[in-house]
């Protein structure tokens, strides 16, 4: 290797460590994505659903950055089938399919028979869409029948690639069957190892007690495609992920940039490509026949190349071998002959070369930085690149959590009014019992924490807005609810608990909790919301992202996260009444217009806590006649309202602009509360200014 090899590596290493790709952002990764399984799995047993999600991919094995805009991969297994791997393995009751193989199967696939759940017997005859029966009077499953409800939940915006299901470009959901036997292919890898420099010891045995699955993805040129099934280990691959040092994470990620600005140049076929899952095997192979004393941060330039020499023998022999699966050719569909050649000769000119490729690399400015003195380049945690990924993952992660709270709220919302109160104890009850049985990790218990707080929220609302209505004072214990629930986030219950004294006339309690408030939200606070909307803005603020760096707990983001405000319908008598129209926003058709995320949260008054604030705040003041404070949170709201000369910040900018409106209203100015109306419009459908609207137009065609 070249003398400057070592020097290169080092600023490569340094590079690298600046842009997010170190210890400490990695750990940040998976500790956040384990968050994330936690609480799709918790939420799915309040639905009463028997599955298991696991997160798997760059993002969760922190082997990304900011530049290569990496999905977020999902495998959410439906744990209710019984797959058997032999007649051994039937169960009672289960819903039961057998893993079988015709005898020209590709490697790695299998069709799933259907078995009886009474007896350890064959189906024969079922007549329904998502099964196929073969010429033998085998009963089959079809590999599609977790396609139809993605594509009905989804809509226009369900998209399909390979065995993956997303309702959006940068997410794919894998809908998996879980496979507690590993089957032969696999099983042959644990035979095979034992004098390789790699995988540890420890991570080889845990290994062989991980499940495999099966993903509904048949061979690409075989006729019974929509029958097959392929095995995948990816729980056994994520323990190797999970066991490189940081060094070997640094040359993947290299991998994973050459392949997505120069290899991309090479391949001339549209259909071809090679993928992130190419650069990892090619990774793992060479680990395998690699000493550890390679894999240090002044040889990372030579395990670079050393990894792209692997890549060069699967081009020069036309095949690819699965790392763990035995027989599989991952060139096979995937990259032609004509385009490995192209490759191979790519590779050998870059190798050749001495790696100048990597300071033509583009993303994340690398082979720029690459040529600023190391002296020159910011180390990390204070690089900016590296607090923006913390903030980006806290804020993602409880925009997650909230998206889980706006699901429950919405099936709970599908009950008759009366029994609100009653699921919603079915549901604190069954958290609790979770928070006593479940295993003791901090992901599942921070995650029925938040869930708890978050319905103990929605039932004292609830209670309290039942009693303001009949007129009845407020239970004793209401408070206690109340009090176990005002920390789930900075504000959003506390101004909710203000809102409620509002509506019952306790001005001066109000204003008490309203100062506390406006105090707690401060530059540093960022606003989160579960309705699924995006913002144009879509970075976390710069001080949220700096507190992240050093503060990164559960309880210490919570802090400093201010998520928007919710009122059910069952919750309107704790609302202002001008709220009310937000719970039935809907004009005409307008709902039929919902896609699948608005669903869940339209029936309901929800609004940015900031605005909410100011808005609370006006209202309050005018109620108590302190003038000045009232015209000050008037004119602060009015600096807030999206335009067109700002970029959005807010999440609910037509629910402002219609509390702007009510303010102006309440001011005698109906000309600027109808301009603002008609902004408001400007914004989405269904929106509840069409009524503040005609109402006012009314009042004005009448002066």
């Amino acid at each position: 290797m070249p003398a400057f090899f070592l020097y290169l590596s080092e600023v490569l290493y340094f590079v690298l460590d600046c842009v997010g790709v170190n210890t400490w952002v990695v750990k940040r990764r998976r500790d956040t994505f384990l968050h994330r399984e936690a609480m799709w799995d918790v939420s799915s047993q309040l639905k009463g659903r028997d599955t298991t999600t696991y997160h798997f991919g760059s993002q969760s094995e922190g082997t990304t950055t900011p530049g290569l805009q990496s999905d977020t991969d999902m495998l959410i297994t439906f744990n209710y089938w019984n797959i058997m791997y032999s007649m051994s393995d039937w169960q009672q009751g289960k819903a039961n399919l057998l893993m079988v193989r015709y005898a020209d199967t590709p490697p790695q696939h299998y069709l799933l028979q259907i078995y009886r759940p009474d007896l350890p017997l064959p189906v024969t005859h079922m007549d329904h869409p998502d099964f196929v029966t073969d010429s033998q009077g085998r009963v089959f499953l079809s590999n599609i029948f977790m396609v139809r409800p993605a594509a009905v939940a989804w809509g226009d915006a369900h998209l399909r690639r390979g065995p993956s299901n997303s309702g959006c470009e940068d997410e794919d959901k894998v809908f998996a069957l879980k496979c507690n036997t590993l089957p032969y292919e696999i099983m042959s890898w644990f035979t095979k190892m034992g004098q390789a420099y790699w995988p540890p010891h420890e991570t080889f045995e845990a290994a062989k007690k991980c499940v495999c699955f099966l993903v509904p993805d048949g061979y690409h040129g075989s006729v019974n495609k929509n029958i097959e099934w392929r095995i995948t280990p990816n729980l056994i691959e994520r323990l190797l992920m999970f066991s490189l040092n940081i060094v070997q994470i640094k040359c993947l990620v290299v991998l994973k940039i050459i392949k997505k600005q120069e290899f991309v140049k090479y391949i001339p076929h549209e259909n071809c490509k090679f993928t992130t899952f190419h650069c990892k095997t090619a990774l793992f192979f060479t680990l395998e026949r690699t000493p550890p004393t390679v894999w240090t941060k002044n040889r990372l330039i030579e395990c670079i190349v050393r990894c792209l020499q692997t890549i060069l023998e699967f081009l020069n022999q036309g095949e690819c071998p699965h790392f763990i699966v035995e027989g599989v050719d991952l060139f096979d569909g995937k990259l032609c002959r004509q385009c490995q050649l192209c490759l191979e000769r790519a590779i050998r000119r870059m190798i050749q070369d001495d790696m100048h490729v990597l300071f033509h690399l583009q993303s994340d400015d690398l082979g720029q930085r690459l040529m600023v003195p190391p002296q020159e380049v910011r180390p990390y945690p204070g690089d900016d690149v590296n607090a923006a990924v913390c903030g980006k993952l806290a804020r993602d992660m409880f925009d997650e959590y909230l998206r889980k709270v706006t699901d429950v709220c919405h099936r709970l919302c599908n009950n008759e009014e009366a029994e609100l109160c009653i699921n919603l104890d079915k549901n604190i009850t069954m958290l609790k019992n979770l928070e006593i049985n479940v295993a003791a990790t901090g992901s599942h218990k921070n995650v029925i924490k938040f869930l708890l707080k978050s319905l103990m929220s929605i039932k004292a609302s609830v209670i309290s807005s039942r009693s303001i209505q009949s007129g009845q004072p407020l239970p004793r214990d209401i408070w206690q609810l109340y009090g176990e629930s005002l920390n789930t986030d900075v504000v959003s219950s506390k101004l909710k608990l203000a809102s409620m004294h509002f509506c019952q006339g306790e001005l001066r309690r109000a204003e008490s909790i309203l100062i506390e408030v406006e105090f707690d939200l401060d530059n540093s606070v960022q606003s989160v919301c579960g309705c699924g909307r995006g913002l144009k803005n879509d970075k976390p603020s710069k001080t949220f992202c700096e507190y992240t760096v050093q503060n990164y707990s559960h309880g210490q983001l919570t802090k400093k996260l201010a998520f928007c405000v919710r009122f059910l319908r069952e919750e309107k008598f704790c609302a202002p009444r001008f709220l009310w129209c937000e719970m039935y926003r809907a004009v005409g058709d307008d709902v039929d217009h919902r896609d699948s995320d608005e669903r869940h949260w339209m029936d309901s008054a929800e609004m940015d806590a900031r605005p909410f604030l100011l808005y609370l705040q006006y209202l309050t003041y005018r109620g108590l006649e302190v003038r000045h404070r009232q015209l000050e949170a008037f004119h602060r709201l009015n600096d807030i309202l999206p335009s067109e000369d700002k970029v959005n910040h807010l999440y609910h900018p037509e629910t402002v602009l219609s509390l702007y409106g009510h303010c102006c209203e309440l001011e005698g100015d109906l000309h600027q509360a109808l301009e603002a109306y008609n902004t408001s419009l400007g914004v989405p459908r269904n929106n509840a200014a069409n009524w503040h609207k005609q109402r006012l137009e009314l009042m004005l065609n009448n002066v």
